[in-house]
């Protein structure tokens, strides 16, 4: 049965004030009764939402997350259509991470949830595939005005590019340093910039 209007506010309340546990504390400290303190929300009311408890908590918690991730590359993102959009999405994304630091409530909802479910994978292959999805239209847009090489694969340069980012992302979680998503990002780019005019 779809929600009313009052119980998906009430679900999403919920969803946003255990993300915003899980980044003061982490996901291995957030316990339910801390969860129906901050939101103001009942047991009945916590487990009408979510049946599997913190299990089916984590998981829209982490499907809030990976749809954030996004939201907050936009509109930079959807408009990658010349260099200097392009130069603002690298902004935007190394500025966020840089702020998020190791603290990544995807992540951390995700790993709680014992990895590869299918319902954790399903979150991340949504996820990716979008975002992989608005960089090739991105790169698209370049071979359109001659700003990178024809002859590139978007698809290809775009997943590529994108691996970078997430394994930049998680260096940084480990390390603290933003060194490797700044390389992977300048990279990345500096590929897509290098092609022009030649057959690389």
């Amino acid at each position: 049965m779809p929600l009313t209007r009052k119980g998906a506010a009430t679900r999403q309340r919920i969803v946003e004030g255990t993300a915003e546990q899980i980044r003061e504390d982490g996901v291995f400290a957030v316990r339910l009764e801390d969860v129906m303190a901050r939101t103001a929300t009942s047991k009945s009311q916590l487990f009408h939402y979510f049946p599997g408890g913190k299990d089916d908590l984590l998981l829209a918690v982490a499907r809030h997350e990976a749809h954030r991730v996004l939201a907050d590359q936009q509109p930079e993102l959807g408009a990658l259509t010349d260099w200097d959009a392009w130069q603002q999405w690298r902004d935007k994304v190394l500025a966020r991470y840089r702020a998020q630091g190791a603290n990544c409530p995807l992540h951390t909802a995700l790993a709680q949830l014992g990895g590869a479910t299918d319902a954790t994978r399903a979150v991340a292959c949504e996820l990716l595939d979008q975002w992989q999805r608005q960089l090739a239209a991105g790169i698209r847009h370049l071979q359109a005005d001659g700003a990178t090489a024809p002859h590139l694969d978007a698809d290809r340069e775009a997943a590529a590019l994108l691996a970078g980012i997430q394994g930049g992302v998680l260096i940084l979680m480990t390390s603290g340093s933003a060194t490797h998503l700044e390389a992977a990002l300048d990279t990345g780019l500096a590929r897509l910039r290098g092609t022009v005019g030649t057959g690389a």
